[in-house]
């Protein structure tokens, strides 16, 4: 993948982009941390050690790291369905309709640690509608940090994970995206800028983010925070 600097703007050539869902395409914290606090508090677990460790991982590796001793697939079920059920002020984040549509349709999909179910159910509330086909929490067997998950969003493509772009929000994410061999810029909608350092570039949200088609493929066009 071909990076080159302008004056005060960035130029990635890629072939396709790999979107994280919660906090990249759609603001949906606060139903998250709503979902998991009742979860939490019905389970007598400390809801802030929960939510210091929710983000950006696959609610089943949250619940093992929280040392659930109960069945974990029954108690996966009962947080997808109050997730489902609280969509409120679940809504699309500045400057994402308008870089989907730039987008060629062929050429991004969604990486989410969100189940098929969540993942569908949240776009649907911010007015995104889903591509055909996606990479959710469902369908690895292992989650972010793994490579596994944007590995995967790339095949999903036809492509190699070096020709992709992956935009993250989130620790885990980032260093997923890494780990595949994508280019990586990291979002600081949740998560403040000095956490995301592992990130190639640093942006607040997509809005002024540019598409270019070109022969090679796609040049995304923009211009990240300073270090």
């Amino acid at each position: 993948m071909a990076l080159s600097s302008l004056p005060s703007s960035v130029a990635i050539q890629c072939q396709g982009v790999l979107f994280d869902m919660d906090g990249v395409l759609i603001s949906s914290i606060d139903s998250v941390e709503r979902s998991w606090t009742t979860w939490a508090q019905n389970r007598g677990l400390a809801p802030a050690h929960a939510l210091r460790i929710v983000h950006g991982c696959r609610a089943e590796d949250t619940m093992r790291k929280l040392g659930l001793t109960l069945d974990l697939q029954a108690e996966l079920k009962i947080l997808e369905d109050l997730e489902v059920a609280d969509q409120e002020g679940v809504r699309a984040l500045d400057g994402v309709l308008a870089l989907l549509a730039a987008l060629p349709s062929s050429s991004w999909t969604v990486v989410t640690s969100a189940t098929r179910r969540l993942a569908r159910a949240r776009l649907a509330a911010a007015g995104i509608t889903p591509p055909e086909r996606m990479i959710s929490g469902d369908d690895v067997a292992e989650g972010k940090p793994n490579p596994a998950p944007y590995l995967a969003g790339a095949s999903l493509l036809g492509l190699d994970a070096m020709q992709c772009v992956v935009l993250e929000d989130s620790l885990s994410g980032i260093a997923s995206g890494r780990a595949a061999g994508c280019t990586v810029i990291g979002t600081t909608f949740t998560h403040p800028a000095e956490e995301l350092g592992a990130a190639h570039y640093l942006l607040h949200d997509v809005t002024g983010m540019q598409v270019e088609r070109a022969a090679s493929g796609l040049l995304l066009r923009f211009t990240p925070l300073d270090r």
